[in-house]
């Protein structure tokens, strides 16, 4: 009987060993689209955050202007995630055990985790833009 449930719920195993895995690279992925994102538009903004630099505005506060922009656009991500994942739980429900497919633990970590790994990613172009010399700035194309 152990080995017919063995048997039983080894392809499931795998199936779910392979979804985490797929996941884990899939948060991966999307840290670095983040930060390519973010880094971009950081890059497209150089000659105003000299402009801003150059008329006073202190390096805290481009820092702040820029987590503020990742943060803005990670909890778009988030809320569109969380409808369409409420939206979709009933397609995973069969492949779930002693998990319900809307457990609150879940719906709570994941938009957390992706919120922090956001933040960290917005940090590097963050820390980037507050080192930009106004002089070097201003003469960007």
């Amino acid at each position: 009987m152990n080995q017919l449930m063995s048997d039983w719920t080894s392809t499931r195993r795998i199936t779910l060993v392979l979804l985490a895995m797929f996941s884990g690279l899939a948060l991966i992925l999307a840290a670095i689209g983040i930060y390519g994102v973010i880094s971009y538009t950081v890059a497209l903004r150089t000659q105003e955050i000299g402009i801003r630099m150059a008329l006073g505005a202190q390096r805290r506060d481009v820092l702040r202007m820029v987590m503020k922009q990742g943060a803005r656009l990670a909890l778009i991500g988030v809320a569109i995630g969380v409808v369409a994942a409420l939206a979709l739980t009933r397609f995973v429900s069969s492949m779930l055990f002693s998990v319900s497919a809307s457990d609150p633990i879940v719906f709570v970590s994941v938009p957390v985790l992706l919120m922090v790994v956001t933040l960290v990613a917005c940090y590097i172009p963050a820390m980037r833009a507050m080192k930009v010399d106004p002089m070097i700035a201003l003469r960007y194309e």
